[in-house]
């Protein structure tokens, strides 16, 4: 098994995880738990979200390279989790 499926393995192997998606930087999914229709919604807002944040850490340090600027997100809610 790789790196990559025992990571998937384990993350969704915590309580609460209802799914994993992993999207390339265009926000296509490349890698899914969920249904498609779910997919590509999250998809969508997660794509939109990261856009976002890059903007953010443009803005709080503009010598930020674009390829060291955004590394991953770890959104918590009140009853879900995202985590690209």
């Amino acid at each position: 098994m790789s790196e990559v499926e025992e990571t998937l393995k384990r993350i969704s192997s915590h309580k609460g995880v209802q799914g994993i998606l992993i999207v390339n930087s265009e926000g296509i999914p490349v890698r899914t738990t969920m249904d498609h229709s779910v997919c590509t919604q999250y998809a969508a807002l997660i794509t939109q979200l990261a856009a976002k944040a890059r903007s953010c850490v443009r803005d709080l340090d503009p010598q930020v390279r674009p390829q060291n600027g955004l590394g991953a997100i770890h959104a918590v809610g009140c009853l879900d989790a995202i985590a690209p």
